[in-house]
């Protein structure tokens, strides 16, 4: 199982930014991916950006050229640079993790963490 701590989160106007990270119990690079989810009041989660540890990433149309997913591999921590950010933005972001062995896929979760955009 990982073990993930997510933060930086908070309170932000529409066109601010915020940077979230991710602390992962271990190394990034025994991960086969990780990214960030986010889930609003009333919806389902969704994918905002994914990366492989084949170098792919994968971003949601509604953030491109909006949001950066990135690593710090000495730290074990994984971030997510938001910027322009709108009020639809608003939501709980979950760092995720993805570890697969054998037949076995598992995924692990962090426990959120609130971001708000005011209009």
């Amino acid at each position: 199982q990982v073990h993930l701590v997510e933060s930086g989160g908070g309170l932000v106007q529409t066109g601010g930014s915020l940077r979230l990270s991710c602390a992962v119990s271990r190394s990034i690079f025994s991960l086969n991916a990780m990214g960030w989810y986010r889930q609003a009041p009333g919806k389902q989660r969704e994918l905002v950006a994914t990366f492989t540890n084949g170098g792919s990433t994968n971003y949601a149309d509604s953030v491109k050229g909006r949001f950066t997913i990135s690593r710090d591999n000495a730290k074990n921590t994984v971030y997510l640079q938001m910027n322009s950010l709108k009020p639809e933005d608003t939501a709980v972001y979950y760092c995720n993790a993805v570890s697969v062995r054998g037949a076995v896929t598992l995924n692990s979760w962090g426990q959120g963490t609130q971001v708000t955009v005011s209009s």
